[in-house]
């Protein structure tokens, strides 16, 4: 299964993506989209697939978000991914695409829904809490 990651190695949500994939037995394509951004084209599209709006997309916390104003709805779609490409860092993780579609994976667990593979053991997030049991099962909370 051909799997492609925008991770941002500083988050730990993240990094519980990475490791879930990882855990399923599957090394995906990392892309630091700090260090490697999208292109415009693939940032759209990649907006598209996750069938969500640009808004959701839109990482919200602190700076540069509060310094632009973005939370302002006078912003058009265009002009947000315009800010996206300005500042990666605006760009909310981490992104996963596969086979199965495109998500923004928070929480990290979102990506199980986006994997064939099956977990094979136990997954605790970096916080301690359970995700996957011994036998590779989904822990419901």
């Amino acid at each position: 299964m051909s799997i492609t990651i925008y991770h941002n190695p500083a988050c730990g949500t993240s990094r519980n993506t990475l490791a879930m994939i990882r855990n399923a037995g599957i090394e995906p394509k990392v892309i630091e989209y700090l260090k490697t951004p999208p292109d415009r084209a693939t940032l759209v599209d990649l907006i598209a697939r996750t069938g969500q709006p640009v808004r959701a997309l839109l990482r919200d916390k602190g700076s540069p978000y509060d310094d632009l104003g973005l939370a302002d709805p006078k912003w058009s779609d265009a002009e947000l991914v315009d800010f996206m490409l300005a500042h990666p860092i605006l760009i909310n993780r981490p992104l996963v695409v596969t086979p199965l579609g495109v998500a923004l994976c928070r929480p990290s667990e979102k990506v199980l829904d986006l994997l064939t593979a099956a977990q094979r053991g136990a997954f605790s997030k970096e916080d301690g809490e359970a995700v996957v049991d011994a036998e590779g099962r989904r822990v419901k909370p």
